[in-house]
């Protein structure tokens, strides 16, 4: 990254200096207001405390939703290796797990 320029972000109020490549600060910036938002909707739920599970939640909701919108469910299942399909298993528990404390 010779190219790398810092660029400062904000997530959940706290500052972050990040390296980025030339050309790609303003996907940086969408990428953290994204993450910002997403994260915001967690904390602001009630039932996840601490910033580390905010991000862990918020993280598995990200790839949760990636998963079930990159193709149509019965056509990934045939595709993704073995090792995948156990990550989106946990993830799906842990998501489950998640809401139902939500609750």
């Amino acid at each position: 990254m010779s190219n790398a320029l810092p660029i400062n972000i904000s997530i959940l109020d706290k500052e972050y200096k990040i390296a980025c490549p030339s050309g790609e600060q303003s996907a940086l910036l969408a990428s953290a207001e994204y993450l910002d938002r997403k994260m915001r909707e967690v904390r602001d739920s009630g039932s996840i405390i601490g910033s580390e599970r905010i991000a862990v939640i918020t993280a598995l909701n990200i790839a949760h939703d990636l998963l079930n919108s990159s193709q149509p469910q019965n056509d990934l299942s045939e595709d993704i290796p073995p090792r995948l399909k156990n990550l989106e298993h946990k993830i799906s528990i842990a998501l489950e797990k998640a809401r139902q404390l939500e609750i």
